[in-house]
């Protein structure tokens, strides 16, 4: 086709930059953004909310899968009769391998046919998944390598999903629609400790609790290819036509580093990357052992152990997860017309009040398994807060062609000083304290016991940084609002100049 017969899009935002992919896009068939602003159809609400919940239930599914190992750690120590630190090794692997991929995903999320990439992520992801819980006692570095693959297939679909459903929905639909998929976050999570722990104890297995959420994925990726669309980017907000960008990799990032609430909001998230990380693994362990110290059950030296914390914390998850997302999205649009910048006030309450909650729980859990749950439960609930409203705020501070990028690089920084380490830091110091007096039962609990304190001072560390991300995203808002809405904003310095491009007509708009 000549250039001539292409349709030409109504808007066309860009850097002044002389670097353009027009030559390699244009041999890139199918994957290419040319190809995607062809299909200029129009996505009706009906399908558009089908691809919210195929997305959805996919999202469920991967948290399920990630913390079914921590559901069942117990009888994973006991099988392959590791330490605390080498059983946080599972967890780390799996964030590492995601977190160093997410760039390359988001590169290619803003680039060529994100539906095609997660397809291809989500395959990897079932097949090795399945793989996990084939592992037999002498090959533990198999499953740490398996472990590796998973990330690798999550680290596709985590970095593109929520720029699809930003690309679906505007306003508080997009709000509304965001809050519903990270929904599914402290869902999965919960319902990962609970069929994981159930399944080991009904089968006598750990490995047969691996085997339920791949089953379960061979729909979610059925359900992707035939339902989920490729909408162009930022159709949302130019009423379907979608904003074609022309700059290279490193003035993306260039442009996200000098964009002040993305980086404090990064900072933040990632210190609720952390706290949910080393919470997630270590506390239904660390509640089992606190049973053991104060009699109540006895130690575990044949699997299947007890999963009685599994259940219960599994249960406290997915209940603080949906209140606590939906208090947060709530008080978001309450607070919002009145409060511009409302969304990080509201992620550092969350963060900086979990904190002496969990420095509670933790000590009280000497002496009573009742009272830490309660305030573990008042501690979650107020880190969920901020589980849609961090993402929306991603999605209104970054321009749409810059949103995987922005969102594969938060995710890279956020696991990699977050979820990455926190659950073997935590089991490292574990170790080195337990190894002061080794014979000694009840240190087992206290060595965990200490190491989790870690915990609370990072929540309000990641409490200061959403302050500080209040200060800056007011303005930082109005300057990505602008830049696609092709209007001027005084003073902004956070984007590059704007090409704005109707038929033969272009105009240059130093923001």
């Amino acid at each position: 086709m000549e250039p001539k017969d292409e349709p030409i899009p109504r808007w066309r935002v860009g850097s002044g930059s002389s670097l353009r992919y027009g030559a390699f896009v244009n041999s890139m068939s199918s994957l290419t953004p040319r190809a995607e602003e062809k299909e200029k159809v129009t996505i009706s609400p009906r399908r558009a909310y089908l691809a919210v919940a195929v997305l959805c239930y996919i999202n469920l599914l991967n948290y399920a899968e990630r913390y079914t190992i921590a559901g069942v750690l117990p009888n994973i120590q006991e099988f392959f009769e590791i330490s605390d630190s080498t059983a946080a090794l599972i967890q780390t692997v799996f964030i590492s391998s995601f977190l160093l991929l997410a760039p390359l995903f988001g590169y290619l999320g803003d680039r060529y046919n994100r539906k095609y990439i997660m397809i291809g992520g989500l395959s990897v992801w079932l097949v090795t998944a399945a793989g996990s819980s084939l592992v037999t006692k002498s090959y533990f570095w198999l499953l740490m390598l398996l472990r590796a693959m998973v990330g690798i297939g999550e680290a596709s679909y985590s970095t593109i999903a929520p720029t699809i459903i930003g690309d679906l929905f505007v306003g508080t639909k997009r709000s509304a629609m965001i809050l519903v998929f990270y929904l599914f976050i402290p869902v999965g999570s919960g319902l990962g400790y609970i069929t994981g722990a159930g399944v080991a104890a009904l089968t006598g297995d750990w490995h047969w609790s691996l085997r339920i959420t791949p089953i379960l994925g061979v729909v979610g990726l059925v359900l992707l290819v035939f339902l989920c669309p490729n909408p162009p980017r930022g159709a949302a907000e130019t009423h379907g036509e979608g904003v074609n960008v022309a700059t290279s990799y490193q003035e993306d990032v260039k442009c996200l580093l000098k964009n002040k609430s993305y980086v404090w909001s990064s900072l933040g998230v990632t210190a609720t990357a952390f706290l949910t990380g080393a919470l997630g693994f270590w506390t239904p362990t660390f509640l089992s052992r606190a049973r053991i110290n104060q009699g109540l059950i006895s130690v575990c030296v044949k699997e299947p152990c007890d999963s009685t914390d599994s259940y219960i914390f599994g249960a406290v998850t997915v209940v603080t997860g949906i209140v606590g997302a939906c208090l947060g999205s709530g008080l978001s649009r309450w607070f919002g017309v009145k409060v511009a910048n409302v969304d990080p006030l509201i992620c550092a309450v969350g963060l900086l009040g979990s904190a002496p909650c969990l420095f509670v729980a933790i000590f009280v859990a000497s002496a009573s398994i009742t009272t830490p749950y309660v305030f573990i439960f008042i501690g979650e609930l107020l880190i969920s807060l901020n589980w849609a409203v961090m993402a929306d705020i991603l999605l209104y501070v970054v321009i749409p062609t810059r949103r995987s990028t922005a969102e594969a690089l938060q995710i890279s920084v956020c696991h990699l000083l977050g979820d990455a380490g926190s659950p073997y830091l935590v089991g490292v110091i574990s170790d080195a304290i337990r190894r002061s007096k080794p014979e000694n039962q009840g240190w087992h609990f206290h060595s965990l016991k200490y190491s989790l304190l870690v915990c609370p001072f990072v929540g309000i560390l990641g409490g200061v940084f959403f302050l500080l991300t209040s200060v800056y995203i007011t303005e930082d808002r109005r300057v990505a609002a602008s830049s696609v809405e092709g209007t001027p904003q005084q003073g902004a310095t956070s984007e590059p100049p704007i090409e704005l491009s109707n038929g033969d007509k272009t105009v240059i708009i130093e923001s």
